[in-house]
């Protein structure tokens, strides 16, 4: 006699099943506005149209004023067919949730950025005042600046990228400025001495500046008060440059044999290092490229110059202190720039957001200047006398 087993499941509950997995769902793709360009004649953009497709393709959002590629040589039309909108409204552009600009945005441009919206551009901070940053802070952004971008290895990758064009960008509009006041050319000819070029910085702008001068045949010597970035770039050139650590008594002996000198090391909160003494005792018609001047100049004697108006003569010396010098070679730096920006963007996708990615990134962190509103780099504030906030305790 058989006997029957209770049981609460029926004969197709027990048969095997396909394992059901749990799909994380992924970050909000998020609205990113470029607006055109109004300031310093600039003609750079941050995002090209094969950057702009790649990033469609992602399920972002692109938002463009009409015409910010032109001074790139990039159409709208390039853009529209690449999948971005295009506006007539500068109001649209930048009200996103993310918005790239070259240059920070203007105190009416800030009235259009929407609260807790992100706001990535270059900073200038010696162009910059308080005022402009409580403003900012009204508007209750998350501002990142291209001098503080650190990639995973706590590199300023954005600022070494832009570097290399400037460096040599500075010493091909020497060549230039040089012909034009006084007619000699900055490459070495046979039986005709080269030109002396000196470079005050050894960083990545100065070493680019130094190659491009080597290539073209100058005689070039390189003055920085680091002994690690001199050997480094020592090594680099071959031990063919002599070098010095920043003697007041050296520096002006180089100088005064000059014909073109090129400032590339940051001054932020420092005295300049060449005096206007100096600059007076240097040879009449040399060139002064001050690659600084949002940052802290190097000469005393540099004042702001515009792409329209590159250049002013003081004491029969050519000074040029354009602070977007690769502004003159734009759609190169254009094509940089929108590599960096194409993978930093989607990096944040693959690490769920910004926010998520904030949460778990120093590297995040440390690219901020302003949180929510809130001032958390302490040496703008330090420089400005603003309330430092923090990040890490805002966060927690």
């Amino acid at each position: 006699m058989s006997q029957t087993i209770f049981t609460p499941f029926s004969e197709q509950d027990l048969l095997p099943k396909e394992e059901v997995l749990e799909v994380v769902r992924k970050s909000k793709k998020f609205s990113i506005g470029i607006p055109k360009e109004t300031c310093l004649n600039e003609r750079r953009t941050c995002i090209t149209p094969d950057a702009v497709q790649v990033l469609t393709d992602a399920g972002h959002d692109i938002i463009i004023e009409s015409g910010a590629g032109k001074g790139s040589f990039f159409t709208d039309l390039q853009y529209a067919e690449a999948g971005a909108k295009i506006t007539k409204d500068a109001a649209e552009a930048f009200a996103q949730d993310l918005v790239l600009k070259i240059n920070p945005p203007t105190e009416d441009e800030i009235d259009l950025l929407k609260a807790h919206s992100y706001l990535i551009s270059a900073l200038q901070i010696n162009l910059r005042d308080k005022a402009y940053f409580e403003k900012l802070a009204e508007k209750k952004v998350n501002a990142i600046a291209f001098e503080f971008i650190l990639d995973e290895y706590g590199q300023r990758s954005l600022v070494r990228l832009i570097g290399e064009i400037a460096g040599t960008a500075s010493v091909l509009y020497a060549a230039e400025l040089l012909a034009l006041s006084n007619g000699l050319m900055l490459s070495g000819i046979t039986g005709v001495r080269p030109t002396e070029v000196v470079i005050i910085g050894a960083g990545i702008v100065g070493e680019f500046a130094t190659k491009a001068a080597i290539g073209l045949g100058a005689s070039v010597r390189i003055f920085d008060n680091s002994l690690s970035k001199l050997r480094r770039l020592h090594t680099l050139v071959d031990s063919r440059v002599p070098t010095s650590i920043i003697d007041p008594k050296e520096l002006q002996k180089s100088l005064r044999r000059a014909d073109v000198v090129i400032g590339c090391l940051p001054r932020f909160c420092a005295a300049p290092l060449v005096t206007e003494d100096m600059v007076l005792k240097m040879k009449k018609g040399s060139v002064i490229i001050d690659l600084t001047i949002d940052n802290g100049k190097v000469i005393e004697t540099s004042e702001l110059t515009t792409l329209e108006d590159p250049y002013v003569v003081k004491h029969g010396i050519i000074h040029c202190a354009v602070p977007n010098l690769t502004s003159r070679i734009p759609r190169t730096t254009t094509k940089a720039i929108s590599n960096f920006f194409l993978s930093y963007i989607l990096n944040y996708d693959e690490e769920g957001g910004f926010e998520n990615y904030l949460l778990k990134s120093n590297e995040m962190k440390q690219s901020l200047y302003m949180y929510k509103g809130r001032h958390v780099k302490k040496m703008i504030c330090d420089k400005f006398g603003l309330p430092y906030h923090d990040i890490h305790l805002l966060l927690f």
